[in-house]
């Protein structure tokens, strides 16, 4: 599987365990940036780290900034991307099974080191759950992605 890989500055701390656990499980890495804690804008690096996964060119995206939360609303506003919010492994791998995520956020200043190696083999081993259900949770969701105000089950 590949991997893009992006932090802004403040996610920077963090990304070398990220990388180093996603390595570990014999995965490639195609890391984005940033390499310093020199400042760079969050949306601009969610924005290259998510390119590779609507191009084909990876499988899935992790994003890793402060606290996760600027990463996570950059991601969700390009249309095709599903990021989750993962500072522990369950919702790493729940948010693929149930919601068919292809990205997550984590937070640098809130995620424990030794928590990464869980949280990434969680996320890149799970498989979306392809039900009728999920599908067609999936399917509103993208419907949301064109700014529908009538999409399915919108209220």
């Amino acid at each position: 599987m590949k991997v893009s890989l992006g932090a802004d500055h403040a996610g920077f701390p963090l990304k070398q365990f990220v990388r180093e656990a996603v390595e570990s499980l014999g995965h490639e890495v195609l890391d984005q940036g940033t390499h310093s804690e020199e400042p760079v804008d969050f949306p601009d690096i969610t924005a290259a780290t998510c390119r590779p996964v609507l191009d084909g060119t990876a499988d899935r995206a992790i994003l890793v900034c402060g606290s996760g939360a600027g990463a996570i609303m950059a991601a969700n506003k390009i249309d095709g991307i599903r990021c989750a919010l993962a500072h522990e492994p369950y919702s790493a791998h729940q948010a693929v099974e149930h919601d068919d995520a292809n990205a997550i956020a984590m937070g640098s200043w809130l995620v424990p080191r030794a928590l990464v190696p869980e949280i990434v083999e969680r996320f890149l081993h799970a498989a979306f759950d392809d039900t009728e259900e999920t599908r067609r949770r999936v399917a509103k969701l993208q419907a949301l992605e064109g700014g529908d105000p009538a999409a399915p089950g919108r209220i």
